[in-house]
């Protein structure tokens, strides 16, 4: 059987679980026998998109690199988990209207919980003036109008997060339903 390729696009501020889910589900959907690719904003940063800084227009070309390579893998049937803040509404649906075949995922949690878990401590550095134009303290983050799926991180376990991503990927038909949650 022919398996669709599909984008999976976690968005929402620093340290909301993009990348802890993402790792997870990526486990999960590579244990069902699933081909899966993560683009982790991260990574992606250091490695295809090294140079671009922090104002609007780099972070807009660091999106619209990362749905480049997303829609590549997706077109040949690759399951990419796209772990990013990408904080821009526009920049998001742009990818979304390049790949088609794309689910976002609106990785949900208060400032106060994000700057709670920073673990790199980004927070405090911004809010100390270190760090010019941080997502959520003095750059906006626009959140998702439709997304496909709202994931509460302060709310709800991993696992349910994880689950919630997993039963809507079955529902739009992008899952076996043969394969267990």
């Amino acid at each position: 059987m022919e398996r669709r390729g599909v984008t999976i696009w976690l968005t929402g501020l620093s340290g909301a679980g993009k990348s802890t889910i993402t790792h997870v589900l990526g486990k999960k959907l590579s244990d069902g026998g699933y081909s899966v690719e993560v683009l982790d904003g991260d990574i992606v940063r250091t490695n295809l998109t090294k140079g671009l800084g922090f104002s609007k227009e780099d972070r807009d070309t660091n999106i619209r690199r990362i749905g480049f390579v997303a829609s590549l893998l997706t077109r040949h049937g690759v399951m990419v988990l796209v772990s990013a803040i990408s904080p821009y509404r526009e920049s998001r649906d742009e990818v979304r209207t390049r790949i088609g075949n794309f689910v976002e995922v609106f990785v949900n949690a208060p400032l106060d919980v994000c700057e709670n878990r920073d673990v790199k401590g980004l927070y405090k550095r911004a809010r100390s003036g270190e760090i010019k134009s941080f997502t959520g303290i003095d750059d906006p983050y626009e959140c998702p109008l439709n997304p496909e799926i709202e994931c509460r991180t302060d709310l709800e376990s991993l696992e349910e997060s994880v689950n919630k991503i997993w039963q809507k990927l079955r529902e739009m038909g992008y899952l076996s339903k043969s394969i267990a949650v």
